[in-house]
């Protein structure tokens, strides 16, 4: 069960795709990831947020219901991309749900965005996350923050024109947030 943890829509479970074809972050990573987050930018009231590789659209509608304005919401997944509009409906978010490729969305659409979950299957290679962060770079607000969410046995470095500020391992998953 993956439920919304905080905020006007704290307690909300939401549906998630059935199949192997998305890896929900726990809430447990959720929760700490929020945490974190919040400290790192003062809350989320009027940010604008780019969930990339949404899957069921957890990140992006957790801080949605924390204060965030707005959420591009980004799963390439058909599947996937269906159960998130159907999550946002439900919450009747202010969220819009792009069912394109991660790559695709970033060399297509304009921010600003000011916070940027990234968590791709673990099988989604490192110069893939780079390449989509650099196109990125230019659409993000000066003080953005950046979370990379990877499996813990896989190194991460932050490409040219990023600043790491921590990361914390939680079991198998690894969190990265930089700016």
């Amino acid at each position: 069960m993956t439920r919304i943890i905080a905020g006007r829509w704290g307690g909300r479970r939401l549906t998630v795709p059935t199949g192997d074809g998305t890896r929900p972050t726990s809430d447990r990573v959720r929760e700490s990831m929020f945490a974190s987050l919040n400290s790192l930018l003062g809350g989320f009231d009027g940010l604008r947020v780019l969930d990339l590789y949404a899957g069921s659209g957890a990140l992006g509608l957790e801080a949605l219901s924390r204060g965030a304005v707005h959420a591009d919401l980004v799963e390439s997944y058909a599947k996937a991309a269906r159960t998130i509009q159907r999550n946002v409906k439900e919450l009747g978010a202010p969220a819009e749900v792009h069912a394109v490729t991660a790559q695709r969305f970033v060399d297509e659409e304009s921010g600003p965005w000011d916070v940027v979950f990234l968590d791709p299957p673990y099988a989604v290679p490192n110069a893939e996350i780079e390449a989509i962060l650099t196109a990125l770079r230019p659409y993000l607000d000066p003080d953005a923050v950046v979370v990379v969410e990877r499996a813990k046995r896989d190194p991460f470095d932050w490409p040219e024109g990023f600043e790491g500020l921590r990361d914390k391992a939680y079991g198998d998953t690894r969190l990265w947030y930089g700016h």
